[in-house]
């Protein structure tokens, strides 16, 4: 699944749905830049999610125990009360894992990957592990779909679009570039950006404000996205950093490609 080129989609959604718990949105606010370091973010995201797929289990323990480790170091304000918190808290974990997972599952099959519930649900509880290496207990964390949903009924209340969403909500919809760069970034940047929005559950459009199109227009965008992205060559694709999957392939053999096709009965 995470050598599908959707998962780009899918992560800007995971951002949105992310930004709409306050207390867990404040933590990238109040602690980092991102919206001058925006590209070096978003690779070091990458970066994670690429090593704990791809990896060995060495990188894997090495990366989770980094993230922990800055976790550890970063505490949040709360702006009406003075609150101090840290970034660690389980459940601001939990909700940006369960945001993450939903997301990259979400998209994907609904862009037309080729997943069956029974393999959903599997997707859903190896991410246990990922859960484990940001500090989380894996027991705390949805093994299935069914637990996935019940997980956002039970949060829904304390969604919120406040101020550090709107910040993010604009960043994700003009980041800046250089001026040269700004036609591209409506052209291209744009577009994806919406469809991303698009994607998101109906309560997250009501939160932000802005309609979304008719689902059955928004899963039209997404196929045709798809099916366009997924011409170009896999090999091509992965050029790209981190180039994980490349090293994975050169470790294990040309066997261990990644490939839908291994998904089907």
């Amino acid at each position: 699944m995470h050598g599908d080129p959707m998962m780009w989609v899918a992560g800007i959604r995971a951002l949105y749905l992310q930004a709409l718990l306050p207390r867990a949105v404040r933590g990238v606010t109040q602690n980092s830049d991102f919206r001058r370091d925006a590209w070096g973010r978003l690779m070091r995201t990458a970066d994670f999610v690429g090593t704990t797929t791809y990896g060995t289990t060495e990188a894997a323990e090495r990366a989770g125990a980094r993230v922990r480790r800055i976790h550890s170091m970063l505490t949040v304000t709360d702006p009406d009360s003075g609150e101090p918190y840290g970034v660690d808290e389980p459940e601001l974990l939990l909700w940006v894992h369960c945001a993450e997972i939903d997301s990259y599952l979400h998209v994907l099959r609904r862009s037309g990957f080729p997943l069956t519930d029974a393999q959903a649900d599997r997707y859903i509880a190896e991410h246990r592990v990922s859960a484990r290496l940001v500090g989380l207990g894996p027991d705390t964390v949805p093994a299935d779909r069914a637990e996935l949903a019940a997980y956002f009924e039970r949060v829904r209340p304390q969604l919120a679009a406040g101020p550090e969403a709107r910040e993010v909500d604009d960043f994700l919809l003009r980041p800046p570039v250089h001026p040269l760069l700004v036609p591209a970034r409506e052209l291209l940047w744009r577009r994806v950006a919406l469809l991303a929005y698009a994607a998101l559950p109906p309560y997250a459009h009501e939160l932000y404000g802005r309609p979304a199109p008719a689902p059955a227009a928004v899963t039209r965008r997404l196929r045709a996205t798809g099916a366009l992205l997924r011409r170009i060559p896999a090999r091509l694709r992965w050029q790209l950093p981190p180039k994980h999957i490349l090293r994975a392939m050169a470790r294990l053999g040309p066997d261990a490609r990644p490939a839908p096709v291994k998904l089907r009965p």
